[in-house]
Parts: structure tokens; sequence; C-alpha cells
């Protein structure tokens, strides 16, 4: 994973969405584009970066894709930005 793919998936709003939808559990593609008002390719389209940045992985179920979050990918980033906050009394 590179973060440059990472921020860049979660830069569009449309992915910030999907990725929330998958919050409450993994969802087959059908059910994320139902969701939505475009066409299936460009729902495929925001599904192919997100699992390029690997911030969601996919599984194949007979005729069904799921997708669920790559919850180590967050961690990962939730890791290297919290490097950025902390105690204001550090710096002194």
């Amino acid at each position: 994973m590179g973060f440059a793919d990472t921020f860049k998936a979660l830069g569009d709003p449309v992915r910030r969405e999907i990725l929330v939808m998958l919050k409450s559990g993994r969802l087959s593609a059908g059910e994320i584009a139902s969701r939505f008002d475009m066409t299936q390719a460009t729902v495929s389209y925001h599904l192919s970066q997100l699992k390029k940045a690997e911030l969601i992985t996919e599984n194949k179920q007979k005729n069904y894709i799921y997708y669920e979050l790559n919850a180590s990918v967050f961690e990962e980033v939730m890791l290297w930005l919290s490097q950025f906050g902390g105690n204001k009394d550090e710096n002194n």
C-alpha cells in the first residue's frame, strides 16, 4: 500500500461514502450501486480505486462479489497521522 493511492482514493466523496456504507458490514457490488444515481460501470471504477488503495477487499461467492473494509490500512494511516498530533507541551 502506498499513502499516495490511499489519499487519492479518500479524496473522492463517492468513495468516502462507499467506505461509510461498508462500515456496517460487507455489501455486494449491486447493493452498493443501488444506493447511487450512477452507472454500474462508474461504481465499479470507484470500487477498483478503493481496491487499488487496499482500503477494501473483495470476496467472490457464487455469482456475487462482496466488498469489505480493510481495517489494517486504516490503522496504518491513523498510526502515521498520529505523529502529527499529541501534547502541545512536547514541543517546548
